[in-house]
Order: structure tokens, then C-alpha cells, then sequence
């Protein structure tokens, strides 16, 4: 099964050339009745996304396996052998990446109950519990190389407090990252664009050696998530 592939290859798998011009080939709800129009558009968007029908055909969890997949080959965050943390990994992709692509153990921590997955562990629980950071590093049977995190807080619907919530969410899996990475390790989380990021970077940029930001192809054009990515946790003094 291919992990890893050209993705940009795949994007010209959704479009025909007639005559001389390439359409899309757009495939329609068989039938609304009974759903709300957000939702309609929801699975319209979901049986036409390459991601979606990619996932399906090599065997992913979800179409958030091919942004780490990209992450990973422009910034080299999973090296063979690596110890890795998957926050709020619900229901698995990620993980399944790590694993994928080389990782000796990965644990991925959520809420939810997730499916067993070959090569990773789950823990049911808050990874801001107390708790979290010793369970983890027990599974781990050492401290990190990398934490990564592909959450998102639940939208309110109004969009000022839900992207305080969101930035929330990610200052908490930094906190979580410095605390238990080993010196050198690496941090990528999803972000979204709104202006409140700037407490979030400079605690980034002051336990960091490199901080970036990067919006993978298989992130949809419409959306406003990109992800950060910082390495080279400094050494605790």
C-alpha cells in the first residue's frame, strides 16, 4: 500500500480534459431530504475532496494523514526510531503516520475512545490532567521527540470566541510539548489565522530554536488553519 506517494499527482485524478479544457468532475448528493443545507454541503464537499477518496483507497483514517504527511517531508519531524506524542489524536491518523513512517513508539492521547491501531498506544484522557505528562512518558518510556497535535476546539459559532478558544487550545499543547519533549525535540500543532497568536509565538520563539509556519496543500483553500512548526527545544537550565 502506498504511504507516501506524489499528492500533487493525485489532484489532476478529480478533473476530465474535454475539448481541449479540464472540468471538474463533481459528484452530487443522491438526496437532501431531511438534512440542513450545512450539512448537504458538508458531504457534497466530502465525496468530491481527492483527500477523502485518497484516505479511503490506502487504508488512512482521515484526510489529516496526507497535512502530516507534508509537514513531514518539508520539515523532517518524524525520524526513525523517534518517540512520539499525538494530542487529541482522535481518531488515529496521525498516528498512524508516525507509524508509517518510521516512529519507534507513538501514543496518542484524546477524550475519545479511539481504535486500536498496530505500533501506537491510546490513552482516554485530558492531555492537560496532571497526570498526562507521566502516563505519557511511561508508554513512551522516555521523554519525546516530538509533539504534534491536529486539534481544533469546538466552535461557539461566533468567530472572535472561537478563535480565543482555539489559540487556547494550542497554548495548552505548547505548554505540554516544552514540559516533556527532550532537548531538541519538535512541535507542530494546527493554528488559524486571527491576530491572537502573538502570546502563543513568543513563548514558541523563547523555548525554541525554530519557529515556522506552513499551510499544506491537502489543508482546504478556503479554510484558515495553518500549522506551526517550532524545533530544537532549548535545554532546561
Amino acid at each position: 500500500m502506498s504511504r507516501d506517494g506524489d499528492i500533487r499527482r493525485w489532484k489532476g485524478k478529480s478533473e476530465a480534459t474535454g475539448g481541449g479544457k479540464r472540468r471538474k468532475l463533481t459528484r452530487r448528493v443522491k438526496t437532501s431530504r431531511g438534512r440542513k443545507i450545512s450539512s448537504v454541503r458538508w458531504l457534497q464537499r466530502q465525496i468530491n475532496d481527492v483527500y477523502v477518496q485518497r484516505a479511503k483507497a490506502e487504508g488512512y483514517r482521515g484526510r489529516a494523514a496526507y497535512k502530516l504527511i507534508e509537514l513531514d517531508e518539508r520539515f523532517s519531524l518524524i525520524r526513525r526510531g523517534s518517540l512520539v506524542v499525538d494530542l487529541g489524536a482522535a481518531p488515529g491518523g496521525w498516528s498512524q503516520v508516525a507509524v508509517a513512517r518510521g516512529a519507534g513508539r507513538v501514543v496518542g492521547i484524546d477524550l475519545l475512545e479511539i481504535d486500536p491501531l498496530k505500533g501506537a498506544e491510546f490513552l482516554q484522557m485530558d492531555f492537560t490532567d496532571d497526570a498526562a505528562p507521566m502516563a505519557v512518558r511511561a508508554l513512551l518510556q522516555g521523554p519525546p521527540d516530538l509533539v504534534m497535535s491536529d486539534m481544533a476546539a469546538n466552535t461557539t459559532g461566533h468567530p472572535a470566541t472561537d478563535h480565543l478558544r482555539i489559540v487556547a487550545l494550542v497554548e495548552m499543547a505548547a505548554e505540554f510539548a516544552i514540559e516533556t519533549l527532550a532537548p531538541g525535540g519538535k512541535f507542530v500543532a494546527k493554528v488559524f489565522q486571527g491576530g491572537s497568536e502573538s502570546r502563543l509565538l513568543k513563548t514558541l520563539k523563547a523555548n525554541f530554536g525554530s519557529v515556522r509556519h506552513f499551510k499544506p496543500d491537502a489543508s482546504r483553500a478556503m479554510s484558515a488553519e495553518t500549522y506551526v512548526i517550532a524545533r530544537e527545544l532549548r535545554k532546561r537550565t
